[in-house]
């Protein structure tokens, strides 16, 4: 898949999660095969520029080429002047969230709420394509509810604006992530314009993701929440898509070499205290990949409150993990 000038090594992409595509979190997927990961979205609002929060989803130092940033928001001047900051900082592919469907993005008429106003959609990617030199991208869904599906209107607008892809989620804003993912709007937004297209939604194995492309035809494959504690996965599509048998998941010391070095990352990236409480959530997504670990022991880990209690009880919470699958 062509992204501009940028050919990715495949069509599998890593969807934009806030507050899980870090940086330590999208180098490690990239490593295991994701030919693009998309970085959390940064709030256009010129106050918040200077967060915390939206330097550290802006640090993008030792990232894989392409690099993607995505933005948010609903002024066009702003989303502009967002995307020339982030392309100062490095980010090679701007992508635009209107996908989004969290009340607190929503309220501001952000992410997903924008799929009810075509208008302002053309305003915000005219403006945006205008202002940087690099690929724009957009995230959407297929509609705000299920009686109002305009993915492919907003498709058309996306084109005629210069969008270089488009993302498209199988579920409206008002599904939010329950019940499942349809692909027919994905296939009618695939079969409407000559961008790529990608679909995002529920592909949790190669063999979904092969039946996905075969339905659909888009050019790629965006993958979210199956990745979670299962970075390999997108090296396991990538194999099965190429006709070849996909390596097996990681286990036992393979998996505590890199479960340990994921938080390092982590902790180096975030400072420990904050480090800490992020690599909680993602030792417990790799943990729901290995057979059970006793509560007790994974309460312990959860209670530690430095970097180098965690690390001290990985080994055993792996141990017990992989005596569990070999008894």
């Amino acid at each position: 898949m062509r992204i501009g000038p940028f050919q990715l090594t495949n069509s599998l992409v890593l969807a934009p999660m806030a507050g899980v595509t870090d940086l330590p979190y999208r180098k490690l997927c990239r490593r295991f095969g994701a030919g693009l990961a998309v970085a959390e979205m940064a709030s256009s609002n010129p106050v918040l520029r200077k967060s915390r929060k939206t330097v550290l989803r802006t640090d993008r130092q030792g990232e894989p080429e392409p690099r993607v940033a995505q933005i948010v928001g609903a002024e066009p001047r702003h989303m502009a002047e967002a995307a020339r900051a982030n392309v100062a900082l490095g980010a090679q592919i701007i992508d635009i969230n209107m996908g989004c469907p969290a009340k607190k993005v929503c309220n501001r008429a952000s992410g997903s709420a924008l799929l009810k106003n075509e208008a302002l959609v053309a305003r915000i990617l005219d403006t945006v394509v205008r202002a940087v030199n690099v690929p724009v991208t957009l995230k959407i869904r297929t509609g705000w509810d299920t009686s109002h599906r305009n993915a492919v209107r907003v498709a058309h607008i996306a084109a005629r604006a210069g969008i270089s892809a488009i993302s498209v989620h199988g579920r409206t804003r008002a599904c939010g992530f329950s019940g499942e993912a349809e692909y027919l709007t994905i296939r009618d937004v695939k079969e409407a314009v000559d961008i790529p297209v990608i679909a995002n939604g529920d592909i949790d194995s190669p063999a979904k993701a092969k039946w996905v492309l075969q339905i659909t035809g888009v050019d790629g494959i965006m993958i979210g929440r199956a990745s979670l504690g299962r970075p390999w996965l997108f090296g396991e599509i990538d194999a099965f898509l190429a006709g070849a048998t996909p390596p097996p998941p990681p286990r036992g010391s393979v998996l505590l070499g890199l479960m340990r070095e994921h938080l390092s990352e982590l902790y180096a990236f975030y400072g420990e205290e904050c480090g800490v409480r992020v690599a909680r959530k993602h030792v417990g997504w790799y943990l729901k990949g290995c057979a059970a670990v006793p509560m007790p022991l994974f309460r312990n880990f959860l209670a530690q409150e430095t970097a180098l209690g965690q690390q001290a009880l990985l080994a055993d919470v792996i141990g017990c993990s992989t005596r569990e699958e070999t008894a």
